[in-house]
């Protein structure tokens, strides 16, 4: 992965973040998708404890590094046992297709080179389509936030922190942006990218870009088609729901949703 770049987060950045969305959240009379905080006043939150939530927050995210499967071998080198909590096998971002790449940003981020931390254009970008489509077919949240969020979940040591980590709370969303706002500080974009894709989960016990390539097509991330690479990509907006064991025509369906959008742009 590529080397942290160090920077330290001021107030005054994340508070004019924050600023944008309450305004967004205000003129929509709505939560903004994927980073969603409330519009303050709605919800009886003002300035001043917005600013204090934000002050008290911690600036930097250690990512901890993620677990793979152990595998057991015989004296000729043959798997004869494999122990895993999450069946995921790293791989680095030069082991994934460009078009793997390509897929995931396109339906989850399709800015993602180009912003920091939140992308407002494509926040509305993604609103306007689904509402138009009568359901969500892009997702609002940067990768970065996504990232974020799934690696405080995968870091969460108790029931406690598990919860706080999914709440549908404001809170939560300023901890994420704050967070987000971070990592782009301090790490590349391909660092990014390349956790997110080891560390989200694509269904039926597949954690990871590798795991997901070998367990639904028996190939490795670095030799996903077009096709493949759509269709996981569609999956981690909602692994269960579009798990191709389990609802293939709604895998299907994704998958053709992301071929769209990979076409659109």
């Amino acid at each position: 992965m590529a080397s942290p770049q160090p920077s330290r987060l001021s107030l005054r950045e994340v508070t004019s973040h924050l600023t944008v969305i309450v305004a967004l959240s205000a003129l929509m009379g709505l939560l903004v998708a994927g980073l969603a905080i409330p519009f303050a006043g709605a919800l009886g939150v003002g300035a001043k404890s917005l600013s204090k939530s934000v002050k008290d927050l911690p600036e930097d995210l250690q990512a901890a590094p993620l677990a793979q499967r152990t595998r057991i071998l015989d004296s000729e080198g043959r798997t004869i046992a494999t122990f895993y909590d999450q069946n995921r096998v790293n791989v680095t971002l030069d082991k994934v297709a460009p078009v793997m790449r390509e897929a995931m940003i396109a339906i989850e981020d399709y800015r993602f080179y180009e912003h920091g931390a939140i992308d407002l254009k494509g926040t509305l970008r993604a609103f306007a389509t689904n509402q138009a489509n009568d359901g969500v077919t892009q997702g609002g949240s940067s990768i970065t936030q996504q990232m974020v969020k799934m690696t405080l979940l995968y870091q969460a040591t108790t029931k406690e922190e598990r919860e706080a980590a999914t709440a549908d709370t404001y809170q939560r969303k300023i901890r994420e942006l704050r967070y987000a706002i971070g990592i782009e500080q301090k790490y590349s974009k391909d660092w990014i990218l390349e956790r997110y894709l080891n560390i989200a989960y694509f269904g039926d016990g597949a954690y990871g870009i590798q795991s997901a390539a070998r367990h639904y097509f028996g190939t490795d991330a670095s030799k996903l088609t077009l096709r493949q690479a759509a269709l996981l990509a569609g999956l981690v907006k909602n692994p269960v729901g579009y798990d191709p064991t389990s609802f293939p025509e709604k895998a299907t369906e994704r998958r053709n949703t992301v071929l769209r959008r990979m076409a659109e742009l």
